[in-house]
């Protein structure tokens, strides 16, 4: 008791203060996923689902998904694919409207806020919005296309393997643009206006003063930007549940609703685990390649 008291004595009383915050992630977290992986090893069906023991297969969940489905292989195709596809886009103009918005002018802050709606939608709502737009005969973006004269006859946007996904990424463009431009519009609030008056009095054109001044300051959140972008991009659920449910014909299947279907559709829970742990491993690799580059970043 005396060593209890001791040890708070001092600084460790922000143990106590941590300690719940540590019980609800370890019981709500680390709990589900190392069931999962568990889960994973394992060859859990319907008929196995209530069996007091489950059979245990190790790694055969993982290599029957490599060798033998070629929609796990066109799952992970698709998921890089949708993620850098959106972080291209959603960055670029992001970043544009926030050097934009960070003018001042009439009405910049109330626009800005009108910006921000389509982050603040729910997910499934705004893909139930899209996929009306993107819908064949009653889509207005078919309607629009058409009275532009761009197309002759309708596109089947959602049910045609070349453009479905296209149209899901357009629709996470959308989502994601409000995200960028708002922490990048908050790096350049940061960013001292003397650099700006110091570097016009010496002559220094748009040009010059955004690659020597703004984009070096703005690496950090940058950096933040684009690794929490790929993060919350890569796995991504509902909007392309809601929008394709991964078809036609697999074309729009990412990690996510892929475990998904093997899990709720096919009711082959061990599969659907592993795919999930493929989505969870690939994050942790790719957090664990950020931090170490930004402790190489600061240690240097």
């Amino acid at each position: 008791m005396n060593r209890v008291k001791r040890f708070f004595r001092y600084d460790n009383i922000g143990y106590l203060f941590v300690l719940p915050a540590f019980i609800y992630m370890l019981y709500f977290v680390g709990y589900p996923i190392v069931s999962n992986f568990i889960l994973s090893f394992q060859d859990v069906t319907v008929k196995t689902l209530k069996a007091e023991e489950k059979p245990f297969v190790g790694l055969q969940n993982y290599i029957e998904l490599f060798q033998q489905d070629n929609v796990l292989t066109t799952s992970i195709w698709n998921t890089f694919i949708f993620t850098v596809g959106c972080l291209i886009f959603q960055f670029i103009i992001g970043f544009a409207l926030a050097l934009f918005f960070n003018r001042n002018f009439s009405f910049s802050k109330p626009v800005r806020g009108l910006l921000m709606m389509p982050w603040m939608i729910p997910i499934t709502v705004t893909a139930l919005i899209f996929k009306f737009m993107f819908g064949t005969d009653v889509g207005i973006i078919n309607y629009f296309l058409k009275s532009l004269g761009i197309i002759s006859q309708n596109i089947d946007w959602l049910t045609n393997t070349r453009t479905a996904m296209g149209a899901v990424i357009f629709t996470n463009i959308w989502i994601g643009i409000p995200f960028n431009m708002i922490l990048i519009a908050t790096g350049l609030t940061t960013i001292p206006t003397e650099l700006y008056e110091s570097a016009s009095i010496d002559g220094a054109g748009k040009v010059q003063t955004f690659f020597r001044i703004t984009l070096p300051l703005l690496k950090p959140t940058i950096e933040s930007v684009l690794i929490l972008g790929f993060i919350y991009t890569f796995k991504v659920y509902d909007l392309v549940y809601v929008m394709t449910s991964g078809g036609p014909v697999n074309s729009t299947h990412m990690l996510s609703t892929y475990s998904y279907k093997l899990s709720f559709e096919m009711f082959k829970y061990s599969k659907g685990a592993a795919v999930a742990n493929i989505l969870f491993i690939i994050l942790f690799i790719v957090s664990l390649l950020y931090l170490k580059y930004v402790y190489t970043e600061e240690e240097a």
